[in-house]
């Protein structure tokens, strides 16, 4: 039973991500797109055979039976079919239509999508800090959590126990702590355990170097301390923190790109299988998981790519400088070729994915 409900809350929150992720994405799109005077012909929520809709007086509002996500469909933006089923493109004549809006308003509304992304994680992270409070690490030497595979968890170590000695030197605090597990990479310490029941141990483990700043780690984290905050302050801290994941996002990015970390790139089966985890760790850590999501899909649109809403921006920035657009055939056929690379690096990377996961089995 307890195995059919784990199931369900994990397909349940598979939906939520990917659907309130891309659905603001393109809801951003719909409204700068309505509010410029371009026509809307559908908005619709999923993709696949429509399962019901609901005909506006020139939008279609459409539910779909593939719940994960959604796209609005506007007019002139892409051949669409008369009424004998032919694909024409919109007249030059058609002041409805995306293609003949100024190359600014066409930019808003692409940009709008990914800025939307943003929107998202803010207030995903300003509920999550107003339902639960300010989190802040405590200052002792009890453990909050510990990485999994890591030499502590390895180790046999818990959450909850308190490191009260490395290598007999005392360690009242986290400061301390980690000053002294930092200054000694590559090294096998003696760690005195006190467990949550009082009992003292003696544990070896071999500390692993950081590859990024050479410090030694054994992956434990402090205990998380919430203070109550009100939701200007609350406000304030879900700022922070989508400035902050955005920031380390990029800098991961280029670092992956430059060579200086591994680049692991995780597909659609491994952020299934991490929502499907933070979706039995409580509704906060669903909610800031999907804010984080919400941010890399932001950037990750606003890259260059063919087939994504960078490389529209980059079209229109030489259309605007050259004074008028590349040909459409040129211009798909260059998207065309991106979304085969983009679905081919797709398939690659859901291959590693399953990869791990029978490793793991």
């Amino acid at each position: 039973m307890r195995k059919g409900g784990g199931k369900v809350l994990t397909t349940l929150a598979i939906v939520f991500v990917f659907g309130s992720m891309v659905m603001i994405h393109e809801l951003g799109h719909y409204m700068v797109a309505k509010w410029i005077g371009v026509k809307v012909i559908e908005f619709s929520f999923g993709f696949g055979p429509k399962i019901v809709g609901y005909q506006g007086k020139e939008t279609l509002y459409a539910l779909r039976i593939i719940p994960l996500g959604g796209f609005v469909k506007l007019h002139g933006m892409d051949a669409e079919d008369d009424a004998h089923g032919k694909a024409v493109i919109a007249s030059s004549y058609d002041v409805r239509s995306f293609m003949n809006k100024p190359v600014w308003q066409r930019m808003a509304v692409i940009v709008a999508g990914p800025i939307m992304n943003f929107v998202l994680a803010i207030i995903l992270f300003v509920g999550v800090f107003a339902y639960l409070g300010i989190p802040s690490p405590g200052n002792t030497n009890m453990i909050g959590s510990l990485v999994p595979e890591k030499p502590a968890a390895a180790a046999g170590i818990q959450p909850g126990d308190k490191i009260l000695a490395v290598n007999n030197e005392l360690t009242p605090n986290w400061t301390r702590l980690t000053e002294v597990i930092w200054s000694k990479p590559d090294q096998v310490l003696s760690l005195t355990i006190e467990s949550d029941k009082g009992k003292q141990q003696t544990v070896s483990v071999k500390t692993d170097k950081d590859a990024q700043n050479g410090h030694g780690v054994i992956g434990i984290a402090p205990e998380i301390i919430y203070t109550h905050a009100s939701i200007l302050q609350s406000t304030r801290f879900g700022l922070e923190r989508t400035l902050d994941f955005t920031k380390f996002i990029m800098v991961s990015l280029v670092q992956m790109v430059t060579g200086k970390i591994p680049a692991d790139v995780g597909g659609p089966v491994m952020i299934a299988q991490v929502i499907g985890e933070g979706a039995h760790q409580g509704l906060a850590n669903l909610l800031s998981l999907t804010g984080v999501l919400s941010i890399q899909l932001g950037l990750i649109n606003l890259f260059p790519i063919p087939a994504l809403d960078g490389s529209r921006l980059v079209f229109l920035l030489v259309e605007g400088v050259r004074g008028k657009p590349l040909r459409p055939e040129k211009e798909n056929m260059i998207h065309l070729v991106g979304f085969v690379l983009l679905m081919a690096l797709m398939i690659a990377v859901t291959y590693k994915d399953v990869l791990r996961l029978f490793d793991k089995a």
